[in-house]
């Protein structure tokens, strides 16, 4: 089973089934790669309580590979912060906080932050609303990564995560953040030692792997896919999830697992939705991802008609296997100098941007398994509550 959450106010109980508390959802810059200060910042205006954060999903600049430091770096400024404004040091140390390394291009460093919300300062509103949960799975061995032994320990975080925020209906989950180990040097000699064999012995290629098959996982949790074969680990394409935004670093050796979806009677502002982009240029699949999200615009937007109500948008991406996009032959796969990784995550996010008129949007590479091949799942989350919205507004000229 997976390991309790940290502690947590408790949610409110509404006849027999209890009710998780609402969310706060805010997006910050981040300065610098060790700048918590936008987080210090939400605390002391009482947005929210150090002690309430839930969660982060964030951005930051390093290269996004095996050897990136900065997502440590901003990790230790983070949980040191919000220790300072008076959370349990304990409980900090065991919120999740999923750090994507990589802003290529025109991606601005940037964290988005959950928190709960009291019932007595929570919008209420019977329709629904933004719910979040979280577990970590069971162990991950280096010789399990890639192979369906990974996928059922990540399907059942998973289960845990959906239970804990009070979402019964798989369609109710919009988005899940996972982040798993990759192998490393170190590791792959461990199973060996052991008399194991891993999936690769290629510690790049690894953080493919690591991401794919969590991805198989998440959709079989789902019920997006019936229950895959070791053969079909980033081999058939045709299985994936819609939902699954998957990254993995150096720093975990347990699958962690952020469920974000939407459930009545929780109250709050925000709303969250999802869509999937066919391929690198595909708009529609943002827009689509931010109107299912529940936000009124017109039938051909433009970046204005946000106006402030868009949190933030999530994505994944990837290079597509035929080295085309919209038809037209590219070089990213066989390119020598520049990472595809590095490519398609600048292409991408330059795209987005466009869309949301805000460069701070978050889009990781390593989409195996997570939307339809050469594309990727989005999710979008939208201020819905009354009064002034939280969402960004881009400077006027």
């Amino acid at each position: 089973t997976a390991p309790d959450p940290p502690s947590r106010p408790p949610a409110s109980t509404k006849g027999t089934r209890t009710v998780p508390d609402a969310i706060e959802v805010r997006k910050v810059p981040l300065h610098t790669v060790s700048d918590a200060s936008e987080l210090g910042t939400l605390i002391d205006e009482g947005v929210f309580e150090a002690g309430r954060v839930i969660a982060v999903i964030g951005k930051t600049e390093g290269n996004g590979g095996g050897n990136d430091s900065t997502r440590i770096i901003a990790d230790r400024g983070f949980r040191q912060i919000l220790a300072e404004k008076g959370a349990d040091p304990a409980a900090v140390k065991e919120i999740p906080i999923v750090w994507s390394g990589g802003t290529d291009g025109v991606i601005s460093p940037h964290a988005t932050i959950f928190a709960t919300v009291p019932a007595d300062k929570a919008e209420q509103t019977d329709e629904p609303r933004l719910t979040v949960g979280f577990a970590m799975s069971e162990h991950l061995l280096p010789e399990e990564i890639g192979y369906t032994s990974m996928v059922t320990k990540v399907a059942d975080a998973v289960r845990v995560a959906m239970e804990r925020a009070g979402i019964t209906d798989p369609a109710d989950v919009h988005y899940v953040q996972t982040k798993t180990p990759l192998l490393t040097i170190h590791t792959i000699r461990d199973a060996k030692a052991r008399g194991k064999q891993v999936w690769t012995e290629h510690t790049h290629e690894s953080m493919d792997l690591s991401n794919g098959c969590t991805a198989l996982g998440i959709a079989v949790a789902l019920g997006e896919i019936d229950m895959p074969t070791d053969a079909d680990v980033m081999h058939n394409r045709e299985l994936f999830s819609s939902v699954a935004s998957c990254s993995s670093g150096v720093e975990l050796d347990q699958a962690q697992v952020v469920v974000v979806g939407n459930a009545r009677g929780v109250g709050g502002r925000y709303r969250i939705g999802h869509s999937v982009m066919n391929d690198a240029l595909d708009q529609d699949g943002i827009w689509a991802a931010i109107k299912d999200a529940g936000l009124d615009l017109p039938e051909r937007p433009h970046r204005s008609d946000i106006d402030g109500r868009l949190v933030n948008v999530f994505l994944k991406c990837e290079a597509s296997l035929d080295g085309q996009v919209a038809g037209r032959r590219n070089a990213m796969l066989d390119d020598s100098d520049v990472h595809w990784h590095r490519q398609i995550k600048s292409c991408v996010g330059g795209v987005t941007a466009s869309v949301t008129g805000d460069p701070a949007v978050f889009v990781s590479v390593s989409a195996a398994h997570q939307g339809p091949e050469g594309g990727g799942p989005v999710a979008a989350i939208v201020d819905l509550g009354s009064g002034e919205p939280t969402g960004y507004r881009p400077p006027t000229r």
